[in-house]
């Protein structure tokens, strides 16, 4: 398939992008579950198990799609990650039979660093922050040759991400609310894009981490914090800048969530289902726990379940 090199990020090209990476990635599930189980007030719950694709993650969309419609140069691709993306790069680029180097920051968790490495890629540990890796990784791109997969802000890189939006309308159509956690933007925008305002996307951020938010405040992307226990996933210091106008388009509102509200949802998700979320995949859920977005009366939510990656349940 070719896709054209232009900013079209819509649902005609987010539908050719999940017809391309079907046979690679995961069709994960949504199960609905009563309210009243987490002790929230009446409402449908839908959780969309993204945390069971292809290396925990959803970023594994958006690493197919950078690879199958990209050229790829003889020195392979590079990214820089907090660790989820780049466990995705490295996986699908192992899949592929491409040469793959992968830059983290310091904070990456264990189990991310880990998956990395079982992937086969080569793996660089440098700086404190995601910024820190990008700037490293932009470098050796530049030096080396190799094609840059981006995070976030990389056109292929939010279609593959849309495609989650695709699937989530063809297996309960009648969600009226989507809560989506925001780190650089690039899952909540390519969701955002393909609902294109059916259904109420909502963004939900750390407090330690408010990109999305302080964008929106100010016009355009700008520095935010870069902190907090999600900061590993959700903390890329500034929203990216394909992400903000589709999000300012398209995303109804932002709630922003601390800290302990994320380690609720997290041992919410695992006391009452079994599901063991990281704490970025838990902080959409955070939004119900805390009470920032509160459901109207028999409103369905739906609410994404995107990373699984955390060493915090210890089967010993």
């Amino acid at each position: 398939m070719n896709i054209q090199a232009d900013n079209n990020i819509d649902r005609d090209y987010i539908a050719r992008t999940e017809r391309l990476i079907r046979p690679h990635v995961r069709r994960t599930p949504i199960i609905e579950v009563d309210a009243a189980d987490f002790g929230l007030a009446a409402a449908r719950l839908s959780f969309k198990l993204e945390l069971l694709q292809h290396t925990g993650s959803f970023k594994t969309r958006g690493a197919f799609a950078n690879l199958l419609t990209r050229e790829i140069p003889r020195a392979g691709v590079v990214a820089a990650s907090g660790g989820n993306h780049g466990a995705a790069v490295a996986y699908a680029s192992m899949r592929l039979g491409i040469p793959a180097k992968i830059f983290v920051p310091t904070i990456s968790s264990p189990s991310k660093v880990r998956r990395i490495r079982d992937y086969r890629a080569e793996l660089i540990v440098t700086g404190d922050r995601y910024a820190d890796a990008l700037a490293a990784s932009e470098a050796w791109a530049e030096q080396s040759g190799a094609l840059s997969i981006h995070a976030f802000d990389q056109r292929e890189t939010l279609l593959g991400q849309g495609t989650i939006g695709l699937e989530t309308e063809e297996q309960r159509a009648d969600i009226d609310t989507l809560l989506v956690a925001v780190g650089g933007g690039g899952l909540v925008a390519g969701i955002a894009a393909w609902f294109g305002g059916k259904v109420r996307v909502v963004g939900v951020e750390p407090e330690a981490s408010p990109t999305l938010t302080m964008a929106l405040k100010a016009g355009g992307p700008v520095d935010a914090p870069a902190d907090g226990i999600a900061a590993d996933s959700l903390a890329p210091r500034r929203v990216g800048t394909l992400v903000y106008p589709i999000a300012k388009r398209h995303v109804d509102h932002v709630v922003l969530v601390p800290d302990e509200a994320i380690n609720r949802a997290q041992l919410a998700l695992w006391e009452t289902l079994r599901v063991v979320a990281e704490p970025g995949g838990a902080a959409a859920f955070a939004a119900l726990v805390s009470g920032r977005y509160e459901p109207r009366p028999g409103e369905h939510v739906g609410i994404l379940l995107s990373g699984g990656n955390t060493t915090a349940v210890n089967f010993a």
